[in-house]
């Protein structure tokens, strides 16, 4: 790769970092088309890395790999759904250590641009909003509609206590940070001109942002349509892409003058949905597009530099013309992959922001290996239908009930998982969903598998039967769709009345199969494992184990042939969905969620199951694409 550009200067940043630049009072300021960090011109090498898709233990080694990079700056969301699961219940603890994450970042000469939303997109869950907004039936989030504003200000009112002592001039500064924190600049919402359903919600949101204290440089995100109807007064309007169009930065001139361009999502791959390709986005055409953006003097963050990994049921969906739900991993074709390690991006932008900074990096930190644990047998298995009567409590209902008003979690609802519905029907039939299945539903009578319900299939035919059997649905909720103009119509199971021959089918009993900790810990105990037949029809679930001798690696799970849909877990964690229609084909297991010596592996699988699972040292994540 020859990159033929020159830059008119370099920068020497070597005294602008956040441990010392004592005595700040200036912050980030914007002046004559540039940003001045405590009055000297600056320009931002940021890159996207979110601490909630990346175990805390690697937190520091992935932003080593930033500053080794050429990196000044680290940008994350902050996601609102898992700081607050239950309304007015709120996490920031372990890998939610928001507070840690930030001050490692200082700690390791990285600034910070915040982006707390309340939304922000992302390819996770609902755009980072909690489900259990869409109890209220009249919601409309994103907008000042008095039940949205009153939980975000209930949630900034918890978050901004948090960040505000973190800021680089912010007067309230915690007592490691007396002379001023990393965070340089916060973001007022996210990409609202691509939804812009209320006039008034930028200026709320930013006003509630500066009532809570935050004194630093405001700015907004959006693509070159949505910019215009996303800017809000006080702001920097930054513009997200990921080809280089003629004309796209002076663009930003036509909605505000005389100030520095930032491209605040430089997208530098891009994720994945279920049934599609694994998209890659050449690394040559991606470094000199990153030049061009520096050549024209424009500041940038790439989004993402490292992306992780959708742990848990966390993904996001589109919703364009159909229907389609994000693989579990986030590797984006990102400058690091999934588990961090180096990709040829990476090292053609170190010597590119190398050049321009006109010092040496620091060296890229060694990689650690992964390891390849084999085979791996899943000995016992228990079905769904034997764990129904000691684990869980049904609610009863004439009506069906959707995952999120459902009365759990303290009246916060289902967010996640899965939900079960039986009712008792005399007689076979014409079954129709009327497309009130999100997302899609396995049919059984009794225990007999019939077939499935989604956005493409509304009909089944149930086979006629002597007296009276059980209709079961099994409702999985594949993920909300995270970003357009759907976001209210996001709730989950069975969402309106399904018939059987026209007519509504009432009472059911509805069991909640969220799987979080406290569920599978009881699994785990509970009586009526058996060893696995030669073969078994789910939904079931297996168990096996990993010993391993020695310090525990990174792996990589990969789900033979005979899998076919569901959640791998181990040792309590929720490691994500598999499914075989790909493109993902292995599961990323971070070593430090392993343990020296025994390891459970559990595996919930809908349909038909394999006995055996392999621990590989090399991800595989489907056929590729290229990005157009």
């Amino acid at each position: 790769m020859l990159i033929h550009l020159s830059f008119s200067s370099r920068f020497n940043w070597s005294e602008l970092i956040p441990l010392q630049l004592w005595g700040r009072t200036l912050g980030l300021q914007t002046e004559n088309s540039q940003f001045l960090l405590e009055g000297m011109p600056f320009r931002i090498f940021g890159g996207s890395m979110h601490y909630f898709r990346v175990p805390r233990e690697y937190w520091e080694d992935r932003m080593l790999k930033m500053k080794a990079c050429g990196l000044n700056t680290l940008t994350t969301y902050v996601p609102w759904n898992l700081h607050e699961q239950e309304r007015g219940k709120f996490d920031f603890g372990g890998n939610l250590d928001l507070e840690a994450f930030l001050s490692l970042a200082a700690k390791n000469g990285l600034w910070v641009i915040l982006r707390p939303g309340p939304y922000i997109c992302s390819e996770w869950d609902l755009g980072g909003l909690p489900s259990w907004l869409l109890q209220d039936p009249e919601m409309q989030l994103r907008t000042t509609y008095k039940g949205f504003t009153e939980a975000v200000d209930a949630y900034f009112d918890h978050l901004m206590p948090v960040v505000v002592p973190l800021q680089a001039t912010s007067p309230f500064c915690s007592q490691q940070y007396k002379k001023g924190g990393p965070i340089i600049a916060v973001q007022v919402e996210n990409e609202y001109g691509s939804y812009a359903k209320d006039p008034n919600y930028m200026t709320y949101v930013k006003t509630a942002l500066l009532n809570r204290g935050i004194v630093e440089l405001l700015m907004t995100s959006d693509n070159k349509n949505g910019l215009s109807f996303g800017l809000v007064e006080g702001a920097l309007a930054t513009v997200n892409f990921q080809k280089l169009e003629p004309g796209l930065l002076k663009y930003l001139d036509t909605v505000q003058r005389d100030q520095p361009k930032m491209v605040m999502e430089y997208w530098t791959g891009w994720f994945d949905n279920w049934g599609g390709p694994h998209y890659v986005f050449d690394a040559d055409e991606m470094v000199n597009t990153v030049a061009s953006i520096l050549k024209l003097g424009a500041s940038i963050n790439l989004y993402m530099f490292h992306g992780g990994t959708n742990f848990g049921f966390m993904n996001g969906a589109l919703e364009a013309d159909e229907y389609k739900s994000d693989v579990t991993s986030y590797d984006y074709d990102a400058v690091l992959t999934e588990a961090g390690d180096y990709t040829s991006k990476f090292f053609k932008l170190r010597q590119l922001f190398s050049m321009i900074i006109g010092q040496p990096l620091p060296l890229p930190p060694v990689i650690e290996s992964k390891a390849s644990y084999g085979a791996i047998l899943l000995h016992q298995y228990i079905s769904l239908w034997d764990v129904l009567p000691s684990l869980l409590q049904p609610i009863k209902s004439e009506f069906p009930v959707n995952m999120e008003n459902l009365h759990l979690n303290d009246s916060s609802g289902q967010a996640y998982g899965y939900v079960l519905y039986e009712t008792v029907i005399f007689g076979g039939g014409h079954l129709h969903s009327r497309d009130h299945v999100r997302d899609r539903a396995q049919v059984f009578v009794n225990t007999m598998y019939v077939g499935e319900l989604d956005y493409n299939t509304v009909e089944l035919s149930l086979p006629e039967g002597q007296g009276f059997r059980q209709l079961r649905l099994l409702v999985e909720n594949r993920g909300r769709v995270n970003y357009g103009l759907a976001l209210n119509e996001q709730r989950k199971g069975l969402i309106g009345d399904v018939f059987l021959n026209k007519t509504p089918l009432r009472n059911f009993k509805i069991y909640s199969l969220e799987m979080k900790p406290g569920f599978m810990k009881s699994l785990r105990h509970t009586a009526g494992w058996s060893t696995v037949p030669d073969y078994f029809v789910g939904p079931a679930f297996f168990r096996g184990r990993l010993w391993i001798e020695h310090q525990p690696q990174d792996t990589f799970l990969k789900l033979q042939a005979g899998w076919e849909k569901g959640v791998v877990f181990v040792n309590g964690q929720n490691l994500g969905r598999y499914w075989k229609i790909g493109p993902q084909e292995t599961l990323y297991l971070p070593g430090p969620w392993l343990w020296k010596g025994s390891n459970e592996i559990v595996i919930f699988e809908e349909r038909t199951a394999g006995r055996i699972i392999q621990s590989v040292d090399i991800p595989y994540l489907g056929r590729t694409q290229y990005v157009d």
